[in-house]
């Protein structure tokens, strides 16, 4: 089996080795996981985070559940479609993990895109996932409205809402609000002092929000 594990990190390096070369997005980035794997190719059944900024930039992740096999493999400014076309054999595939945590979906709003799309890139998503990992838990972090981004929060929402809806009754996988937890319960608009100074990456205490609702399904 940890031969099988090596084989598929060797075939998968060298397919994004080749599609660097054509312009891959985040080539860097994947380049450095790829390099840290290569040191150390972190266990089988771990719990694997992916994603946008927000998961690469919360840097003491692995620090927060120090108990719990983590793997942090975000990439900053990638969207889910990018997650779905292009990413998924090179973070996600090769560690066969037990649970995944996804964060992803605001950048492509961000980008034009409506919360219908991205819906429908997570259903795409669930469907490889279902197929390559099938006994793999997969969790969904609801789309978080930042203040800089206030023109978009109806699109957000609708992503939110349909995307909460195919998952329930999933055996597999399940929808967690980590969006509502970071408003401000007088004006129900975002808190922004759970956002660093560009009002769109959390900072320490919007982390620790997002860890209070995480805690009882990172075992």
């Amino acid at each position: 089996m940890k031969l099988k594990i090596i084989v598929l990190f060797i075939v998968a390096l060298a397919g994004f080795s080749a599609k660097a070369q054509s312009g891959f997005p985040f080539d860097n980035e994947i380049r450095d996981f790829k390099h840290a794997d290569s040191l150390k190719f972190p266990p089988k059944n771990g719990i694997l985070f992916i994603g946008s900024s927000s998961i690469r930039k919360w840097t003491d992740l692995e620090q927060r559940f120090s108990d719990k096999p983590i793997i942090r493999r975000g990439v900053g400014g990638c969207t889910l479609e990018q997650l779905v076309d292009y990413y998924t054999p090179y973070i996600l595939f090769p560690y066969q993990p037990k649970k995944i945590f996804v964060y992803a979906g605001e950048n492509d709003i961000a980008a034009g895109k409506s919360g219908d799309f991205v819906a429908e890139e997570f259903v795409k998503l669930w469907g490889m996932l279902s197929s390559k990992l099938p006994n793999t838990e997969v969790y969904f972090m609801a789309v978080k409205p930042s203040p800089s981004r206030a023109k978009f929060f109806p699109e957000v929402k609708i992503a939110n809402t349909k995307i909460k809806a195919f998952l329930t009754g999933k055996k597999k996988g399940r929808y967690i609000d980590v969006a509502t937890v970071i408003l401000n319960p007088a004006t129900q608009q975002p808190d922004e002092s759970l956002f660093e100074g560009d009002l769109l990456h959390l900072n320490k205490t919007g982390y620790d929000k997002w860890q209070a609702v995480l805690q009882p399904y990172v075992k």
